[in-house]
């Protein structure tokens, strides 16, 4: 049995974060292959593992946005280390200095596994809404004319608009994320006006959507078919909230598979979010 009292807590560096992206892999989260790459732009001291001798066991992400909101995610202990009370451990040394690390009254964020729930509830997070996963292949579709790809000029536009959905502005995150190699970035266009977003990015199978955000089920719709027609006959993964039943409705009239769930818990007061423009969460593990 491991003595805890040796465990080493360290800032990852850059290295130390892709080791956790491999870790993901090989536990079936599909991460992407350019996810690492945005999640050290959006905070490069934003992740922390426990090292023994010099090698990394332990680890998970709390990411800052300008000390007014903190998300915990990518939390994950070594196989050959787990059962021995390492991953509690860290999970509470993780919140306590991601609460270091922010505004008093500042919230935190995470999605947890069901397993989980209960003991993520005893460290003070509570359940805002559940995320189902949902998986089907992309196919060719005749696409509305309001949609078009994103490009430069769109970004101030996007960024509020990201903003409403996420509850604070995160350029930092969002720049690169609508940048990313083999992604695809479409937006909704009504009056001139945007009215709703999506990333497409490829995964480790597949491909990723999220966020998928839009003011209506109409243009979420829309933007479902641009990502799917992107990709066709590749698998195609969305992150669902059910809070928002518009949701369910969409990938049910296209047919899409169950895959599994989590669900959004947040420490302390959540930020102020349009939660009826949420049809796809962002990722799991920034938020």
């Amino acid at each position: 049995m491991l003595e805890l009292s040796t465990l080493q807590l360290q800032q990852l560096d850059f290295i130390g974060l892709q080791t956790l992206v491999k870790w993901a892999e090989k536990e079936g989260w599909n991460p992407g292959p350019y996810d690492a790459a945005v999640f050290w732009a959006t905070d490069p001291a934003g992740f922390v593992g426990y090292y023994i001798d010099g090698e990394l066991i332990a680890g998970g992400s709390i990411v800052s946005y300008a000390e007014r909101f903190g998300f915990m995610g990518f939390f994950i202990v070594k196989p050959e280390f787990r059962s021995q009370g390492i991953g509690n451990k860290l999970w509470m040394e993780r919140r306590n200095r991601l609460l270091s690390r922010l505004k008093p009254e500042a919230a935190i964020g995470m999605d947890g596994v069901v397993t989980m729930q209960d003991f993520y509830r005893k460290g003070g997070f509570e359940t805002a809404f559940r995320d189902e996963r949902y998986e089907r292949k992309g196919e060719k579709f005749e696409l509305e004319q309001q949609l078009s790809r994103i490009d430069s000029k769109d970004f101030p536009e996007i960024l509020t608009y990201d903003a409403a959905c996420f509850g604070l502005e995160r350029p930092q995150f969002l720049k690169p994320w609508l940048e990313m190699p083999q992604s695809h970035a479409f937006k909704y266009v009504e009056n001139g006006f945007i009215k709703g977003f999506s990333v497409l990015r490829k995964a480790g199978v597949g491909y990723k959507i999220g966020p998928l955000f839009a003011d209506n089920l109409q243009a979420a719709e829309a933007l479902y078919k641009a990502c799917l027609n992107a990709v066709s006959g590749k698998a195609v993964f969305l992150d669902i909230p059910v809070n928002n039943p518009f949701t369910l409705a969409l990938v049910k009239k296209y047919r899409a598979t169950y895959v599994f769930e989590c669900a959004r818990m947040y420490h302390g007061k959540p930020p102020k979010q349009a939660l009826d423009k949420i049809f796809g969460v962002t990722t799991f593990e920034l938020g």
